[in-house]
Parts: C-alpha cells; structure tokens; sequence
C-alpha cells in the first residue's frame, strides 16, 4: 500500500475496492464480524477522499497507506489459507507497483555491474510515477488504477468462489 501512495486519491481508491472485495468474501464465508470490519475501513477510505482527491488539500502519508495495508494484510492473515490467493489478487494494483519498484532497482543494479554504468527501466519507480513522466494527467492514472482495481476486486472474488466449490 505504502508505495502505491503517491497521487492524490490513489491509494485510498483503490484499497476501497480490495476491501469491499475482500468483505463479500467473508460475508459468504460466515464471518460477518470481519466482513463488516472490511467495509468499514473501505468506507473510511471512501470519505478520505472527500479531502484527498485532486487537488488534495489533506495528504494520506506513510501513516494513512501503512495502516490500510496492515488491515488488508490483518483481514487476509483472520481468513487463514482460503484468503491468501482471493486477496493477493485483489491486490493486484499494489502488486503491480510494489514490483515496478523491485524491477527498477534490480535492473539499474545489473545494468551498472555489467556495464559499468547503470540504466533504468522505468522513468521513475513505482508505475505511476512513471506513466506521471511519460505525460499522462494525474486523474487519468488514479482513474486507470482504480478500474483496474476494481477489475483485480472481481476477478478475486470469482477466485474464492472457485476455491470455495
């Protein structure tokens, strides 16, 4: 969560849909206590955005995306092996970006030991930086990521019901 923060309103949007995500699959697991713990904080991060959207005037921080990641990574640890898979993939947008991150250093590393000289992949690490430099707006990208997440949200529920039958 921690590196997807960078864009007004891009963390908080998409950790919305992991959570809702994520709330549906305890829901019909029959634990409505953490279904509702997980909408709950969606919600929070649903009415942060009031103040978070672009042009922000309240900025999330290392504080805001640490502890939306340890409760998505808290709710993902309460469902045990059934959820780790259905919550990696609604999780997909902050995977994306966590290893765009990993991919730059262990590239420019390589690059510098067999050249001599160390090259980028990215403009810039995470991705959205990236797409930032390559002359996409700012509300193009939170909108793309929070689609996408919305997409990873679905797909991550159609796995848990696939793991479920």
């Amino acid at each position: 969560m921690n590196v997807t923060d960078g864009l007004d309103g891009l963390a908080a949007s998409t950790v919305s849909f992991a959570l809702v995500a994520v709330g549906m699959m305890f829901l019909s697991a029959g634990r409505p206590e953490l279904a509702s713990y997980a909408v709950c904080v969606a919600g929070a991060a649903c009415g942060f955005l009031v103040v978070n959207r672009h042009p922000a005037s309240v900025f999330m921080g290392d504080t805001g995306s640490l502890a939306l990641g340890g409760a998505l990574g808290g709710l993902m640890a309460c469902g045990g092996g059934a959820m780790v898979l259905p919550v990696f993939v609604a999780s997909g947008v902050f995977v994306v970006e966590s290893v765009s991150v990993i991919l730059q250093k262990v590239w420019f590393r390589w690059t510098k030991r067999r050249t001599g000289t160390g090259v980028e992949l990215l403009k810039m690490s995470p991705l959205h930086h990236h797409l930032e430099l390559s002359g996409w707006g700012e509300m193009k990208i939170v909108g793309w990521f929070a689609a996408c997440g919305a997409a990873c949200s679905v797909l991550a529920i159609r796995v848990f019901y696939m793991g479920a039958t």
